[in-house]
């Protein structure tokens, strides 16, 4: 481990918290935290693309949906 360090731990409410130093900070807003043996290991949660985040969403009921719109074909145009 090249990039061993301390890092201070404190209290927060009733959770224990970790104050990463900035260089070995990680991206988003959340992370995976898990056991390994003696270690807890902190991994940073990857954005969803949007398209899982589309395909994850389930379709509106027919009440919900708006009514079928008439799209004509458009005007000729002289040019």
């Amino acid at each position: 481990m090249a990039d061993q360090r301390r890092a201070k731990l404190f209290k927060n409410g009733r959770n224990q918290s970790v104050r990463i130093p900035r260089d070995l900070e990680l991206p988003g807003s959340e992370v995976l935290i898990w056991r390994d043996g003696p270690r807890l290991v902190l991994e940073p949660v990857k954005a969803r693309s949007l398209r899982e985040v589309l395909a994850s969403l389930e379709p509106l009921p027919k009440a919900d949906r708006l009514d079928e719109v008439e799209d004509p074909p458009p005007e000729a145009v002289e040019l």
